[in-house]
């Protein structure tokens, strides 16, 4: 990539990110976001990854609150104990505990994944939350673009190797889920199948929103697959809005600015970011639906491109390969 393609590629991203602020801020003026009401879920469990901070924390928060046994999965062990203390206080639910995952390294998804299968029981909502945004050129411990590899490649790793302990805990009429998050900037992205890696000229905002495109890709190719099979296993994408989280410390440093002053008007809350994939979840609306992507609440369309089933199964035999799960064609 050409500095003059990075350069259109951030001009892009801040244009999604702008028109989404723009009709976050409309809706404000309009009343503003309620906070959809949720059924309880008592006797089912949840993984959420990176809930020790922003959506995730607040997603932790509200299926704990709803009755979930609630499982962290993160990297700051430093702060778990304080998060999963502060939950179960605000709750009034012991049943939340952390384990740690670092999704930059595909050996610790895997100790993170059989330290789960040893407790016995099981998984009936996966919420693949964490992600870095526009973070310098650096990659993770296996060697992948880190945007590539711990957004995506991290969840599909992820993803698939709890897809058994999924498929055991669904059942007519209360199919398990995988809840995605993705972004709009997947609207702006483009997935380059040559250099996955964008090893050729490295773009931060190229990267993230590649990162998020491939999420929305991946999610309708699991849905199929799992259709397919006729498990009781859903998959379905979520789009938060733009939302006052800590990943915003690598943008530019105008938008930075304009969170410091606006905020509290522009963005998302982090518990206003989280009812979408609270409500993708749990909302009996959804029981048995997948392959959706999920703004607000309410079904959206996705970038023309992710509803490619080619290029769905591109990008999957590809991340088979990367990650060593066995790939199966439909």
């Amino acid at each position: 990539m050409s500095p003059l393609s990075a350069a259109r590629a951030a001009l892009r991203v801040y244009a999604a990110g702008a028109a989404v602020i723009l009709a976050q801020l409309l809706r404000r003026c309009r009343g503003g976001f309620l906070e959809p009401g949720f059924p309880r879920q008592p006797d089912r469990v949840a993984i959420v990854t990176g809930g020790t901070d922003g959506i995730g924390y607040s997603t932790a928060k509200h299926l704990a609150r709803l009755g979930m046994h609630v499982i962290i999965a993160g990297n700051n062990d430093s702060k778990a104990k304080q998060v999963v203390s502060k939950i179960k206080e605000e709750t009034l639910n012991d049943k939340v505990e952390f384990l740690f995952c670092d999704l930059a390294s595909m050996m610790s998804i895997r100790d993170f994944v059989q330290k789960f299968k040893m407790k016995k029981i099981p998984l009936h909502v996966l919420v693949n939350n964490a992600g870095v945004m526009m973070v310098p050129q650096r990659k993770t411990r296996d060697g992948f673009e880190e945007h590539f590899g711990l957004n995506y490649l991290g969840h599909f790793l992820l993803t698939n190797l709890l897809l058994d302990t999924l498929r055991e805990s669904g059942s007519p009429g209360h199919s398990a889920r995988v809840v995605t998050v993705s972004s709009a900037t997947h609207y702006v992205a483009e997935l380059n199948m040559d250099d996955l890696q964008s090893s050729a000229c490295y773009s931060a905002h190229a990267a993230y929103a590649q990162s998020k495109l491939a999420l929305v890709l991946f999610t309708y190719h699991l849905q199929r697959l799992l259709a397919a099979e006729g498990s009781h296993v859903t998959a379905n994408v979520v789009d938060p809005g733009v939302v006052h989280t800590d990943l915003y410390q690598h943008v530019f440093w105008g938008t930075r600015l304009v969170m410091k002053l606006f905020s509290w008007l522009l963005f998302k809350t982090p518990d206003e970011g989280a009812w979408t994939s609270i409500y993708a979840a749990v909302t009996p609306e959804l029981e048995g639906v997948g392959g959706r992507y999920l703004y607000n609440e309410k079904e959206a369309k996705s970038l023309h491109v992710t509803y490619n089933q080619k290029l769905q199964q591109q990008l999957w035999s590809k991340s088979c390969d990367m990650t060593g799960v066995l790939d199966v064609t439909l």
